[in-house]
Formats: C-alpha cells, sequence, structure tokens
C-alpha cells in the first residue's frame, strides 16, 4: 500500500477530498459541525458533531453519491485570507472551529480558507484546483473518537475515505487493504483460536490459547536447540527485580517512564522487570571466572513488562506483557568480532528457515555531535562501531548507518523486516555493551593473572515470540507450514457411518507417529467437511471411502491444492515427516 501522507500529490488529492466529504455530510446532515479533517497514511478522515444522528457503515454509499454530484458539478476550490476577528465572526456558531481559531496566536493576523461551492473550510492547504479532480475515492469505515482525543469530551463520527488520480490506482489500494484485512493477525488469531484478550485480565495482556500456546512452544523448541548447539546455557530468573537492581544498571534513570509503578513490600521497593540484563548480570558474577570459561552464552525465554499506552497496544505485536528470545555473551574484547559474526549468521539462518527475505540491516551508532545521552568513552565507542562495521562487511551483509539511533551503553545492529502488512518491524538486535559490565563490577581473570572486565552482547533472535507470531501470521496469513500448525492432518470420512472405524484407525496410525490429527466423523455432508477443513487452513486434508479402505490407503489433499493423492499409510508419514525434517515453506 502507498504511503499518501508522504506522496505530495496523493496527500493534495486527499486533502480534498476530506473536504468534498465534510461538504456532502453537510449536505446530507445540515446540523453536522466539523472538527478536523487531516490526511493519514492510508487516506484521510473527518471528525464530525453530527448534533445527535448517527451514521453506519450502510449509511457511506450515500454519502458516497453526494460527494460524486458535488465533484461532477465541478466548482473550483477557491483560496482566500482573512484575519483572525474575521474568522471569529465567519465561524462564530462552529464551537469546534472557534476553538481552533482562539488558539492561533494573535501573531498569526491571516487565516486562510477554502471556498467550494456552498461549503467553506478552515485549512492550510495546499488544494487541487477544483472538485472534478476528485474522481476515484472511497469511504472506507466509520468509528467513533472523542473530541481532541480526550475521553472526558464529546464522542465524535470518524470517517475514513481515500482518494486517488486513477481508478486502477484506487482498487489497487483497496486491493491491498482487503489482503491486509485478511492477514490482521488479530482477526487470524480469533478464527483460529490462538490467543485472547480480557479486560479482566488488562489492556496488553494477552492470553495464549492451546492452539497458539503450541506455536509458541514450537517456535521455543527451534531456537532453544540452535542455541544449545552454539553453547548457549539457559536460565530462570524472577520476573521482578528491586529498583536498587535498575539504579545500579542504570536503567532506572534512562528508562524508567518505559517501566509499570514500583511496589513496596517489607520496606523494599520492586518493579515489574523491563528487561533481563541485570538479572544475567548477576548469574555471571556468581562465581569467579577465568578467561578460559568465555565467551559464555546465558540464554533466557524471559517474560517481560513494558508500560504501553492502551491506545498503543494491538494484539500481539504491541503488548505490555511480552516472552523475549533473549540472551546475553560474555566475552573478552578479543572475541567480539567472532561472537557477534555467529550472532548475525544465526539470524540469517533463522530467516531463511522463516523463509523472510525482505529485510535490512541497520548499525545503530553514536552520535559524535551529541554525547551527552551516552556512556562516556571515546576510544570504547570508535573500537566497538569498526568491529561491527569490520563484521558486517566480512559478510558481505547490507547494511546502512543510523547516527543518534545506538542504546546508551554501545552500539546495536537491528534487523529492519518489511512484514506482509504495515511498515517495518524490528525483529532481531544485537547490541554490544562495555557499560553494564563495569557498573556490576563484573571481571574475569587473563591469562596473565590480572582481573579484567568482560564485553557483553545482548542479543534477541526473534526479539519477542508475541511479535515475532504476530508478524508470521501474516506473512502466511494464518497457513502454517506443516512443522508450526496445531493440526498438521484433519481425517475426514466420506460416510461417517460406514468408514468411521478406518478413519479412527488411520487416526491413532498418524498420532502414534507424532503426527498431529484430527478427526471429523460430523454427520454432514463431504463437501461441507472438506470446505470448513480449508477455512481452517489445515496443512493435508485426508479423505477416506471404500477404495482407501479396502486398499488400505489415504487420498489426501494439501491446503490450497486442486486435486487428490494417494498413498500408503507408511508413505504418508515418511512424506509429512521429510517436509517437517526440511520445514517446508507453504506453496
Amino acid at each position: 500500500m502507498q504511503n499518501i501522507k508522504e506522496n505530495e500529490r496523493l496527500s493534495m488529492l486527499n486533502h480534498s477530498c476530506a473536504h468534498l466529504l465534510a461538504q456532502a455530510v453537510k449536505h446530507l446532515y445540515p446540523e453536522a459541525k466539523f472538527w478536523v479533517g487531516p490526511v493519514i497514511e492510508e487516506g484521510f478522515y473527518y471528525d464530525i458533531d453530527l448534533n445527535g444522528a448517527v451514521v453506519k457503515e450502510e449509511d457511506l454509499p450515500s454519502i458516497e453519491k453526494e460527494m460524486k454530484k458535488i465533484a461532477k458539478d465541478g466548482k473550483k476550490i477557491i483560496r482566500h485570507e482573512i484575519s483572525k476577528k474575521e474568522a471569529l465572526e465567519q465561524f462564530k456558531d462552529d464551537p469546534y472551529k472557534l476553538d481552533l481559531i482562539q488558539r492561533m496566536n494573535e501573531e498569526e493576523t491571516v487565516i486562510s480558507c477554502y471556498t467550494q461551492g456552498d461549503f467553506t473550510d478552515l485549512c492550510r492547504g495546499p488544494h487541487v484546483e477544483s472538485v472534478k479532480e476528485l474522481k476515484h475515492f472511497k469511504l472506507l469505515k466509520v468509528s467513533g473518537a472523542y473530541w481532541k482525543g480526550d475521553s472526558n469530551n464529546k464522542m465524535l463520527q470518524r470517517i475514513y475515505g481515500v482518494c486517488f488520480d486513477t481508478e486502477e490506482d484506487l482498487n489497487a489500494h483497496l486491493a491491498a487493504l482487503e489482503d491486509a484485512r485478511q492477514r490482521d493477525h488479530r482477526k487470524i488469531g480469533k478464527e483460529q483460536e490462538l490467543y485472547m484478550t480480557s479486560d479482566l485480565v488488562g489492556a496488553g495482556m494477552p492470553l495464549w490459547l492451546p492452539n497458539g500456546a503450541f506455536i509458541r512452544k514450537q517456535l521455543e523448541n527451534y531456537i532453544y536447540d540452535k542455541e544449545r548447539k552454539l553453547g548457549y546455557e539457559h536460565v530462570y530468573t524472577p520476573c521482578v527485580g528491586t529498583v536498587d537492581l535498575y539504579k545500579t544498571s542504570g536503567h532506572w534513570d534512562h528508562y524508567q517512564e518505559n517501566m509499570f509503578p514500583k511496589m513496596t513490600v517489607d520496606d523494599e521497593e520492586f518493579v515489574l522487570r523491563p528487561m533481563n540484563c541485570p538479572h544475567h548480570m548477576l548469574i555471571y558474577k556468581n562465581k569467579l571466572h577465568s578467561y578460559r570459561d568465555l565467551p559464555i552464552r546465558i540464554g533466557e525465554f524471559a517474560t517481560d513488562f513494558r508500560y504501553e499506552a492502551s491506545g498503543a497496544v494491538k494484539g500481539l505485536e504491541r503488548v505490555r506483557c511480552m516472552c523475549q528470545n533473549d540472551a546475553h555473551l560474555f566475552v573478552t574484547p578479543e572475541q567480539i568480532k567472532d561472537e557477534f559474526k555467529k550472532v548475525v549468521r544465526l539470524i540469517l539462518e533463522v530467516y531463511q528457515d522463516f523463509g523472510i527475505q525482505n529485510y535490512k540491516f541497520r548499525l545503530s551508532l553514536r552520535d559524535p555531535e551529541d554525547k551527552e545521552k551516552y556512556f562516556d568513552d571515546d576510544e570504547m565507542w570508535n573500537a566497538a562501531e569498526s568491529k561491527l562495521r569490520e563484521v558486517l562487511d566480512e559478510l558481505g551483509v547490507e547494511y546502512f548507518e543510523a547516527l543518534g539511533e545506538a542504546a546508551f551503553y554501545g552500539p546495536k545492529l537491528d534487523v529492519e523486516v518489511k512484514p506482509a502488512v504495515g511498515p517495518d518491524v524490528t525483529l532481531s538486535t544485537c547490541q554490544l555493551d562495555f557499560l553494564l559490565p563495569r557498573r556490576f563490577d563484573l571481571c574475569y581473570i587473563d591469562k596473565d593473572g590480572e582481573k579484567k572486565t568482560p564485553v557483553v552482547l545482548h542479543r534477541a533472535i526473534f526479539g519477542t515470540f508475541d511479535r515475532f507470531t504476530a508478524f508470521f501470521i501474516e506473512e502466511c496469513k494464518g497457513a502454517f507450514p506443516l512443522w508450526l500448525s496445531p493440526i498438521q492432518v484433519n481425517i475426514i470420512p466420506v460416510n461417517p457411518e460406514v468408514h468411521a472405524d478406518y478413519a479412527k484407525e488411520v487416526c491413532e496410525f498418524l498420532r502414534s507417529n507424532d503426527i498431529r490429527a484430527s478427526l471429523d466423523d460430523r454427520n454432514e455432508k463431504l463437501g461441507y467437511r472438506m470446505r470448513e477443513s480449508q477455512i481452517k487452513k489445515i496443512p493435508y486434508t485426508l479423505i477416506l471411502g471404500d477404495r482407501e479402505e479396502q486398499d488400505h490407503m489415504v487420498s489426501y489433499r494439501e491446503y490450497h491444492q486442486e486435486g487428490t493423492s494417494t498413498l500408503s499409510q507408511e508413505a504418508f508419514v515418511n512424506l509429512l515427516k521429510e517436509e517437517v525434517k526440511n520445514k517446508r515453506k507453504n506453496k
């Protein structure tokens, strides 16, 4: 989908179409008054007070009809400028416009308005020359919106729309919107019973249902196995920590606004942990280490809590309670390059397994012109940034540099992924840290018997399991590859009264071979049960009738594929096991 707000021509079209919408609404609802109608990334909206009337989705076509009538009339859109005093007089009966005018600086002696036929509105512009240019538009939806975004104020009605120069562009955009709607992980999550939310639990606190919990566990097992082979040791640590812990780490000064409020228990102050690095620092410090012990790689699937405004939480994508695929690597300075390189290779390997192709590496660096918000050690920063560049260059990885985006304790590598829906998201990160080991007085004994401070690499491959699951749901549109699917095979006897026993036999055989199978022997028509299996996006559907039972075979259909194939039970199991082993992506 195009970012309309960033395209000058489309922005002007949509800005003008917002006024066309307002004019049409004024014709149909003469008592209507208007707040603001800005251009947004996917079109425009207008907030409207209809004086008690209510616009529903089914009313939008009649508003569109009136908009087309006005556009066909072809009135010029004329800009004119008035003084603040004149504006107050002209809009004296409109409390929403008066609020806008009164908040303008006294120095703003000139206020611009735009008039098209019988409608005039405050606006900075610019606009197209005539309403006849506004031919290809669509009203998308209507929702409620508090005036000024304040729940203490009146609820207005917000009507969304979009406008393009050509019908082809409009249709392409609408098709992209529909695809995004079909991919929305919140929609799929509800349909496939992956997770739920409850106001009693709280905003941004998802509850993973059995199907979703299975997928998450598969992801955990997948990355756990990879990390163990690379020498990671996994731990469990508490979901809380004392305020003093985060004062020691420095997060209390730099990150407090993103934490939940502190709790006082037995004269001790605690907070829900927003990250795991302080806990892992103490695990490292639990005993004395030699240089021969390093690198030490501590991993954890850790539940963290971060405060997100209730309006910002979104399904599994933006949550307040999350599980991080976290790890901290304690290394000598000489080991930084090799360990960082291994992390980047692991990221690339995981992305290949999941078919993630549209991504870019961002090397986040300190801004040398603004050093105040960073740990003060020029030599450390220069050496660290140089080493990270060298690794990326040696691996032949394309990347771009982002000055001023580093963490306060060191440079970092972020992987920005272009998802199927919406703007880029950051999935994987690897951050270099010279500061926290010093704050926690960590050390190791070098080969000369002297105490040295280790360097820490903070890294997360999946980021959080929550966000990665949301991302992958939308990538695969809910059609999970076989190894991740909660139900791998759906078994349908052609006639439940005749073929049920053979269907149960096949089901037991599959389950005994660790294949996740379900049996649909309801007394419903065969076509209905097969369609439902497709709607649920189950990877394989077995259709078992007389021939299959007689020959001890199975006939199967893959999701989204036409036609069926027939194999022996054993050959079918081998087919599935090979697909799981290779983590084959969906066709």
